[in-house]
């Protein structure tokens, strides 16, 4: 893969490549919270990949359904069904969707994200060159990756665009390692000082070591879904200590409601809290959702769904699980106005999750006590 030829429209910061070797240390902390750590096979194999164009899934990437850049995946995933649904001008319709509008689609979901984090200001993507940016120190762990990063910075959103367009093959083709390259780019936009001021006591970095893989904090996830690293899904700031004011650090929550939503099921040990409505609400009707660890997509094409009250009353969700054995979008809906959910629910004894769907239970952490209808599909979530 080769870095293109500087452009007038392009500031390359010949600067940074020459500190790379130091930067690269600090880019490692704000992962991994530490400078030996590197991404695993797992992680480097990963990119963007479509199904097949032209079919009714043209519009999905496929992923591994635990794999740790599976949570990126997703929120890239959300971003193409909003630039499918509510961002083209013309035919919204998702299904039979070629390759030339797929590419469209991913390039317009990484911009929006990059531009996101760079305070609608400025936004950094990396490539990489076929021959290493800076010489590491004796200490440094080599991965082959990034000692070879290239840096661009661009301070119009249409110009990041254009360029990721232009190569967009840095991030779809396999080897490419397309996701670590996004998240690279994510980090510079957003950029590690303000990612530091993002976080709060309760979180260092990024990326935490799960049974063998490094999945995502929820500050990374804040990061991909509203441009900042927050560690917390409620609103605003908060204690982490009631009975000591004085003495406690606030903790960081969404200051600001974003175009993609996040929903958590009650039965995730990683995160206790509740979501407010920042993430719950969003702009438009498609939520990334964390289901247990794995990571999902629930969207309407009803952009009304959110806004008018009476739109939530009987509609239809569309889940995708991203996993290849996944044949169809799964269509459900949801019914908040019978209640004979609620009458069921009181009769149980113990652990709901054994009767429900886990998806089920993440729907209703949004419309409590609503009935939802598979429409003929086995439920498998």
């Amino acid at each position: 893969m080769c870095v293109p030829e500087t452009k007038d429209r392009i500031l390359t910061h010949h600067l940074f490549i020459r500190t790379l070797s130091i930067r690269s240390s600090y880019l490692r902390n704000i992962l991994f919270g530490n400078t030996f750590h590197i991404f695993n096979y797992e992680w480097k194999k990963s990119f963007f990949k479509f199904r097949e164009p032209f079919s009714d899934m043209a519009y999905a990437l496929e992923t591994e359904r635990l794999g740790g850049a599976c949570a990126i995946q997703m929120v890239v995933q959300a971003h193409i069904i909003k630039y499918l649904l509510f961002n083209r001008s013309v035919n919204s319709d998702m299904v039979m969707v070629g390759e030339n509008e797929q590419k469209k689609a991913l390039a317009a979901a990484l911009s929006d994200i990059l531009w996101t984090a760079g305070e609608e200001q400025t936004a950094t993507v990396c490539l990489v060159t076929s021959e290493r940016c800076f010489t590491p120190h004796m200490d440094y762990k080599l991965d082959n990756f990034t000692e070879r990063l290239h840096i661009f910075t661009f301070k119009k959103k249409e110009d990041v665009r254009s360029f990721i367009w232009e190569h967009i093959q840095c991030f779809k083709e396999e080897g490419s390692h397309g996701i670590i390259l996004f998240l690279y780019s994510l980090i510079f936009s957003r950029t590690i000082d303000r990612i530091r001021a993002d976080f709060d006591s309760t979180t260092t970095h990024l990326l935490h070591l799960s049974l063998g893989n490094f999945v995502c904090r929820q500050a990374l996830l804040n990061l991909l879904l509203t441009g900042h690293a927050t560690p917390q899904v409620f609103n605003g700031t908060s204690l982490n200590d009631e009975q000591h004011k004085a003495l406690a650090q606030p903790l960081h929550g969404v200051l600001t409601r974003s175009h993609v939503g996040y929903l958590h099921s009650n039965s995730n040990r990683l995160s206790k809290q509740i979501v407010g409505s920042m993430l719950k609400t969003p702009r438009l009707p498609i939520w990334v959702c964390n289901i247990n660890g794995t990571y999902s997509v629930l969207f309407s094409p009803n952009r009304s769904l959110l806004s008018d009250w009476k739109m939530e009353h009987l509609f239809q969700l569309y889940f995708y699980n991203g996993h290849p054995t996944q044949l169809s979008t799964t269509m459900l809906t949801i019914d908040t106005h019978s209640h004979h959910w609620e009458a069921e629910n009181n009769d149980i004894q113990g652990d709901p999750e054994k009767k429900f769907p886990s998806v089920e239970m993440t729907i209703r952490t949004k419309w409590e006590g609503a009935v939802i209808d598979w429409n003929g599909t086995v439920p498998f979530f």
